[in-house]
């Protein structure tokens, strides 16, 4: 299918339910295909409506979540605009964003509930697929996560500052990632209003989007796949993971002993050798390449900001974020801790003996929800849980524990996916390109069809 279905504005068309699809970061249309095409084979023209956004295409995805999210509200309304002079107004919408396009769906979809759209039109389905909703920054411990977290995060223009959670937006004086997540924002406010919400998240191998980040959540239980049972939806197995109960610890076994570890971990090193000596002559080749082309990419992007800035029809969109005047001790204990996000190193898990509780139970994927307290600090938010939790909570920043909190009370169907087949599970789980190993991918596709979206 071509990159927009929206071409030809047929009179005769009935339809007035409305889907957009926002690709992700380097991405494009194409990158969509295999989604609105399965969206097209089970809803026909006269049932469905289908906008592939393509304002972001390619470097253009540097610009910024609130750039790209400007970008994909003007496609959308210009269309409905369209449909409506044609006789064929939109009374539906769903929204579906993949990667950093969910991102950039959910600022958007908070401009058009700005704007009164949502008060003419029924917010239907919004869906992720493997979207950082925390952002990407790694909460491991080690010079290489720290390498990531202070390089990623000034490599890719706008976008990775707010992906690495570095950036203060606009008169906010916080990190965008938080602005999205605030129950006073006119983003959680217009996420609140769809009738269904639901992510997928790769249980493993997404080297692009962690699990805990595309599931929003503080653990995760899927560090090793040996000590977890994995339980599965019948119709769906074994990619897509039972909702309600979709891990559990295994009892505890019998250790190895001490010379049968040795040499399991000797024969593993042994593999990983030529790996390791390839990537010792490319690194400093590939460093140097990815460093000056980002630099290009990010002077490039900056001045598609500015002229993005000047443009006209924005005055729109700059319209108060914050529905709320008031402040709670939360923000105001949070506003130092964004600061140090990205400046001191993390560990892998918060400690066993503070027993804290997370925010977000690993055991629950769908919607754990704690009662809102606005006068909590960060710290605590870590304790809003009534039970302790069946795996060790991730070294994450107050802020992101925030978020998790915040975008649980929303309540989301969270659906998680075991890909086996390629050792990068970021692409197969939308089948970004037809490719043998993303077979996988389409039981992911088949499964949203099915169960998470509704016409």
């Amino acid at each position: 299918m071509e990159e927009s279905e929206r071409t030809s504005i047929d009179p005769q068309r009935k339809a007035d339910h409305l889907c957009v699809l926002v690709h992700g970061l380097w991405g494009n249309p194409s990158h969509l295909a295999y989604l609105a095409e399965s969206l097209r084979e089970k809803h026909p023209v006269h049932e469905l409506n289908i906008l592939v956004a393509k304002s972001n295409s390619g470097t253009y995805t540097y610009d910024g979540i609130e750039t790209g999210g400007e970008r994909v509200t003007q496609e959308i309304e210009t269309l409905l605009q369209e449909l409506e002079r044609d006789g064929a107004p939109i009374k539906k919408i769903s929204v579906i964003g993949y990667s950093l396009g969910g991102l950039i769906a959910r600022y958007a979809i908070g401009l058009l509930h700005s704007k009164g759209w949502f008060e003419k039109i029924q917010p239907v389905n919004f869906t992720t697929f493997a979207t950082p909703h925390l952002g990407v920054r790694t909460p491991l411990r080690g010079y290489h996560s720290q390498l990531w977290n202070a390089l990623g995060s000034r490599t890719l223009s706008a976008s990775g500052r707010q992906l690495f959670i570095i950036d203060t937006f606009r008169d906010t004086k916080r990190p965008i990632l938080s602005v999205l997540a605030d129950p006073d924002s006119i983003f959680i406010r217009a996420l609140s209003r769809f009738k269904n919400r639901s992510l997928y998240a790769n249980i493993i191998n997404d080297r692009s989007a962690p699990y805990y980040t595309t599931a929003i959540t503080a653990t995760d239980p899927f560090v090793d796949l040996d000590a977890v049972t994995i339980r599965y939806l019948p119709k769906y197995s074994p990619i897509i993971l039972d909702a309600d109960r979709p891990v559990a610890p295994k009892a505890s076994q019998e250790k190895q002993s001490f010379y049968t570890r040795l040499s399991s971990s000797s024969q593993g090193l042994l593999y990983r050798v030529p790996l390791y000596t390839a990537l010792v002559a490319l690194i400093p080749v590939v460093t140097v390449v990815w460093t000056v082309n980002s630099g290009i990419q990010s002077f490039r992007s900056n001045k598609r900001i500015q002229i993005h800035e000047q443009g006209t029809g924005l005055e729109g969109y700059r319209i108060p974020l914050l529905l709320s005047n008031g402040t709670n001790t939360a923000r105001s204990a949070m506003s130092g801790a964004f600061r140090r996000i990205n400046s001191t190193p993390g560990q892998d898990y918060l400690p066993e003996s503070s027993g804290e509780e997370t925010p977000n139970g690993a055991t629950t994927p769908t919607t754990d929800k704690a009662p809102p307290d606005n006068s909590s600090s960060p710290l605590e938010l870590k304790r809003t849980t009534s039970r302790k939790a069946e795996f060790p909570t991730l070294a994450l920043s107050d802020a992101q524990f925030e978020m998790i909190r915040n975008l649980d009370e929303v309540g989301w169907q969270k659906h998680l996916v075991h890909i086996r087949d390629v050792g990068h599970t970021h692409a197969a789980i939308i089948v970004r390109m037809q490719k043998p190993g993303f077979e996988e991918g389409k039981v992911v596709v088949r499964h949203w069809l099915d169960e998470g979206f509704e016409m």
